[in-house]
């Protein structure tokens, strides 16, 4: 016999996860992940930096909404999960000109070079500074979403991949490893999986797209002072920041990619350190370890959340590019109002007022995702 639920979340990284605490004990929730352990892949990958300054104006409104909401929730934790961290752009002035937003500032290069010692002069011509910036303690939040979920009656099941989905009557029927569930919603949260389940579920595709992104942790000759911003070029070559007395570096690449467990390539590391020690006194002198993260992105960049526009009770959670856990509280907060609700967005006569436009913004039904 299917276990039945209100809603079956299918994916365990930031966005299932935060839906999940989200949703729990105002409905009956389960969440499948395919993987043996939660927040297996880009969710474990992250860069853990939310930047209000990062990402198009709808995805800013989401990081401003989603640091207020986080902010609150730091006060029932024992470990916080976000601490003041800057965020810097480098570049040419045309770069960092076109890359900055409303809520980065200019700054002059020798205020720059202050902030961050390890720069060399005559490396970049411009400078750019978010101080409404955070650090984020990736692995608190995931985990205080899991216990939420729990504690207000929601069930997670790890090495379940989905095999078989179905629209059965008003709901979903879903093969899940061993397990077999019916639900009213089926929300796809599946990240670089997610046009893959919708083939599974024979919903049509939005044509998301997974893109490459390596990072690494570096030991270094001189490590950052503790209130360094973090660092990034305008051109989108590298972004640093210190990660105790080591260095967490990226060559920030955005290359295609199938969904798979990413694993860094030859040389992308190896060149970035090149790079980064002839702009910066680091002194780079040993990788302790690297990884690859995958990036799911919309045509249009944006991410969404929304019902499907033909498929009753397909809810999808997906394509939040690098800005999953930047937006993950704000994106569950208007996931779950709009699951409860049971509607989807449905055009200009549901736009009116600021959250129904960042909905309107973010929908599945949108023309622009439609590749």
């Amino acid at each position: 016999m299917a276990a039945h639920y209100d809603v079956l979340i299918v994916g365990g990284g930031i966005a299932g996860l935060s839906l999940a605490s989200a949703l729990a004990g105002r409905c009956s929730v389960a969440l499948v992940e395919a993987e043996q352990e939660l927040a297996y892949h880009t969710s474990s990958r992250s860069a853990r930096q939310l930047i209000p300054s990062y990402g198009p104006p709808v995805v800013q409104e989401l990081t401003v909404r989603t640091l207020e909401l986080l902010a609150a929730r730091d006060a029932e934790l024992p470990e916080p999960v976000l601490t003041p961290r800057s965020f810097m752009l480098i570049g040419s002035e045309a770069d960092v000109s076109a890359e900055a937003s409303g809520h980065m500032r200019s700054i002059p290069v020798d205020r720059a070079l202050e902030l961050c010692p390890a720069l060399l002069p005559g490396t970049f011509a411009a400078a750019g500074l978010d101080t409404g910036s955070f650090g984020c303690n990736a692995p608190v939040l995931l985990e205080d979403h899991r216990k939420r979920a729990l504690a207000a009656g929601a069930d997670i099941f790890t090495g379940a991949r989905v095999h078989s989905a179905q629209r059965v009557g008003t709901g979903w029927e879903v093969g899940a490893g061993a397990e077999g569930f019916s639900a009213g919603v089926l929300v796809n949260a599946a990240g670089a999986w997610a046009d893959e389940l919708a083939v599974i579920s024979g919903v049509e595709k939005l044509g998301l797209q997974p893109y490459r992104r390596t990072a690494a942790i570096a030991a270094v000759e001189h490590p950052l002072p503790g209130q360094s911003p973090m660092v990034a070029a305008a051109d989108n070559t590298f972004y640093f920041r210190r990660e105790g007395n080591d260095v967490l570096i990226s060559p920030s690449e955005t290359v295609p990619s199938g969904p798979e467990d990413a694993r860094p390539r030859p040389g992308d590391v190896e060149r970035l350190v090149e790079l980064l020690n002839s702009m910066t006194s680091l002194g780079i002198r040993e990788i302790r370890r690297a990884w690859t993260g995958l990036r799911t992105e919309a045509a249009d960049g944006v991410p969404v959340a929304g019902f499907d526009a033909e498929a009753a009770g397909f809810y999808w959670l997906a394509g939040q590019g690098g800005y999953g856990f930047q937006t993950s509280a704000a994106m569950a907060e208007l996931a779950a109002a709009q699951i409860l609700a049971g509607q989807p967005v449905r055009g200009e006569a549901d736009t009116a007022g600021p959250a129904s436009r960042t909905a309107q913004a973010l929908a599945a039904t949108r023309w622009s995702i439609r590749r």
